[in-house]
Parts: structure tokens; C-alpha cells; sequence
């Protein structure tokens, strides 16, 4: 097993990447929670775990400096050294984000479903989007491997 270049665990506790703190926690352990949500309080738990994804996902895309593309691929190439999964960058214009991701370790672990499940991942692009776009954005998860899907396919809304 390789870890990211950067990846440090200080001694005490603490595991850090370029600065951040981060946190190894099984997708088994958050689909678990994300469907405990759901059983409390329905369709709204999407919602909440899509504000923790975009929490996080603002102070990662706030750290990225360069162009549009440079700060989205390198949050991409992130996303997959921690094993968020295979992000690709499907479009980026200046209206528009839309990316694609396989191995989705949360549709993976949140098994069959009738509708897209990767709350966390669209919040932290929601985040990245808004940060390059310049513009509050929502995004959608348009295709989801829990569906069906060969991979999960994200895109902003107009």
C-alpha cells in the first residue's frame, strides 16, 4: 500500500495532506450513517450530507491556487489519492462543470439503490464548482453505480 506524497501522521493523533487534516474512516462506516440519516429523517439526510460535502470541499478548493482547470484537476487527482475513487474530468467551461467518477467507494459500499447515493462527493463539488465558476452552483448526480450505472456522473445545473 502507497500513501500520497505528503501524507503524514504526526504522533500524535493527527494525519495530515499538504496542511489538511484528514481522516481514515471506512465508506462502510459512512454509508451506515448516511442510511441511518435517511431512516431518521428521510430525503432530507441527502441534503444534510451534501452540506458536510460542501463544507469540506470549500476549504479544499480554497487552498488550490492556478487556473480554473489546474485548481478542479488537482482537487480531482486528490480525490483519487485518498481513494474517493476515479475522478475524470468530463467538461469544464465557464458555465459548466461535469465530472465523472468510478469506484465511487460510497456507491460501492451503499450497494443497490433506485436513486443516486453520492451525497458527499456532489457536495464537495458543489464547492469546486463555485469556486472556479465564480458562482453559487448546484450540482447533480446524474448516474450512479448504486443505480446501475457504470460510473457516477456529476454536473453543475444551470
Amino acid at each position: 500500500m502507497s500513501a500520497p506524497a505528503g501524507l503524514e501522521a504526526d504522533g500524535r493523533g493527527g494525519l495530515t495532506l499538504g496542511g489538511a487534516r484528514y481522516l481514515l474512516i471506512r465508506p462502510e462506516t459512512l454509508v451506515a450513517m448516511q442510511k441511518a440519516m435517511q431512516q431518521a429523517v428521510g430525503e432530507r439526510a441527502g441534503a444534510c450530507v451534501v452540506a458536510g460535502g460542501r463544507a469540506g470541499g470549500a476549504r479544499a478548493a480554497a487552498s488550490l491556487e492556478g487556473t480554473p482547470e489546474e485548481r478542479v484537476r488537482r482537487l480531482l487527482r486528490i480525490g483519487g489519492e485518498i481513494g474517493w475513487g476515479d475522478f475524470a474530468l468530463e467538461r469544464l467551461t465557464p458555465a459548466a462543470l461535469a465530472v465523472t467518477v468510478r469506484r465511487s467507494p460510497i456507491a460501492e459500499a451503499y450497494g443497490p439503490s433506485t436513486a443516486p447515493v453520492c451525497h458527499l462527493i456532489r457536495g464537495v463539488l458543489e464547492s469546486l464548482a463555485s469556486a472556479v465558476l465564480g458562482r453559487s452552483c448546484e450540482v447533480v448526480e446524474t448516474a450512479c453505480f448504486a443505480t446501475g450505472a457504470p460510473a457516477c456522473r456529476f454536473e453543475t445545473t444551470t
